[in-house]
């Protein structure tokens, strides 16, 4: 594995570490729950890794909406190596649940405005075409 140098485009670097992290730990690759502290294990395995990116990636893996539904049902944390670590305890399994709903939210949100939008640049484009008709027959 590569280790992540210093970016301009630190979200970049960000995502080739976790591209990284992914090929090299099947923790990561499967999307199973990390232990507390997984970044100190990374820190550990791979010293020359640029901190900021390490950060970014993690956030990255650990709010994708895989790794959220993973968490929804899993009980116990893992390591690098796949040994469990630690349980976990119900508010984080319901913390998981509850972005993932908001996250649902959000995007019905979104569309909904995007139907909205399109609805009223129709609308606009028909009433365009309205007094184009009404003024070009009036000429």
């Amino acid at each position: 594995m590569t280790t992540a140098t210093a970016s301009p485009v630190p979200a970049h670097n960000a995502r080739q570490l976790l591209k990284e992290l992914q090929e090299a730990f099947p923790v990561f690759r499967d999307c199973l729950p990390l232990a507390i502290g997984i970044d100190k294990q990374l820190l550990g395995r791979l010293p020359g890794v640029d901190r900021k990116a390490l950060r970014i990636a993690l956030g990255m893996h650990t709010h994708s909406l895989r790794y959220l539904k993973a968490m929804t049902c899993a009980t116990v944390r893992l390591d690098l190596d796949g040994q469990e670590t630690d349980e976990i305890p119900a508010e984080h399994r319901k913390h998981a649940s509850e972005l993932i709903q908001e996250r649902i939210r959000k995007q019905a949100e979104q569309r909904k405005a995007q139907r909205e939008a399109e609805v009223l640049a129709r609308q606009r484009a028909e009433k365009l075409d309205q007094l184009v008709e009404k003024f070009g027959r009036s000429r």
